[in-house]
């Protein structure tokens, strides 16, 4: 059995530090070309997802978490097709464009999967 009350602090942690690489890829000129700042920062949202649903249930199994965070930034991701001019105005700022982006990609998915595969990966071992 998982002991939540110990996992929960271990989780919030990694969730802090997936959260802080991702916006030093997204904001800080790293010199990186801009395909591996948008999919690394991809890859780390879907990791940071997975890890804000580890958090709100760290004793439920690995692939239902994995499942659950894939369903919501699937959402999210579908949601870029829907338009209103509130939302596009959110979407234009710097915390619109980090929460819910602007444009709808099919390779966002991908990267956002590879992110929450990760992130289970790193979960499952963390059990043993």
């Amino acid at each position: 059995m998982v002991d939540a009350g110990t996992r929960r602090p271990a989780l919030i942690l990694a969730v802090a530090a997936v959260i802080a690489m991702g916006l030093a890829v997204r904001l800080v000129p790293l010199g990186l070309p801009a395909g591996v700042v948008k999919y690394a920062g991809s890859t780390l949202w879907g990791a940071m997802v997975y890890g804000l649903i580890a958090c709100l249930r760290p004793d439920a199994v690995v692939r239902r978490l994995a499942l659950v965070a894939l369903v919501i930034a699937a959402t999210v991701e579908f949601f870029r097709l829907v338009h209103a001019p509130w939302l596009d105005a959110f979407r234009l700022t710097l915390a619109g464009q980090l929460l819910l982006g602007r444009l709808f990609s099919l390779w966002n998915l991908v990267a956002y999967a590879v992110g929450i595969a990760v992130a289970a990966g790193l979960d499952a071992a963390t059990r043993r």
